[in-house]
């Protein structure tokens, strides 16, 4: 991890352990989750898939971290979180739950952030 400009990495372990955070909630099937995604029209059978995808995000984003020949898995990590939130996002706006958009909006600009400071780094 040596040698990485510090924004690269505040912001790619910032986005790393959110997504931890929030795919923990999905593999236990939180309460919040649970009515978030009911209120977005995302079945319950999806959060444990929903989860297993946000937590390999954030292990590609580590690994990204560990060496420079790795890269661009942390690229492709940030790069499929970005796709993902974005999913996110339409979802909330087409089942018209804006009250909590914020939410998927910021996992969306952390994975955004990563991947452009991947790159530009």
């Amino acid at each position: 991890m040596t040698g990485y400009p510090f924004a690269f990495l505040t912001v790619t372990l910032l986005t790393a352990a959110i997504n931890l955070g929030i795919a923990a909630a999905d593999l236990a099937g939180a309460r919040f989750v649970r009515a978030n995604s009911a209120r977005v029209g995302v079945p319950r059978s999806w959060l444990p898939w929903l989860g297993a995808l946000k937590a390999a995000g954030a292990a590609g984003l580590l690994l990204g971290l560990c060496d420079v020949a790795l890269r661009p898995l942390g690229a492709a990590a940030a790069c499929g979180l970005s796709l993902f939130y974005l999913g996110a996002l339409a979802f909330h706006l087409r089942a018209r739950v804006l009250h909590n958009l914020a939410f998927p909006g910021f996992y969306f600009a952390t994975a955004v952030a990563s991947l452009a400071l991947n790159v530009s780094s």
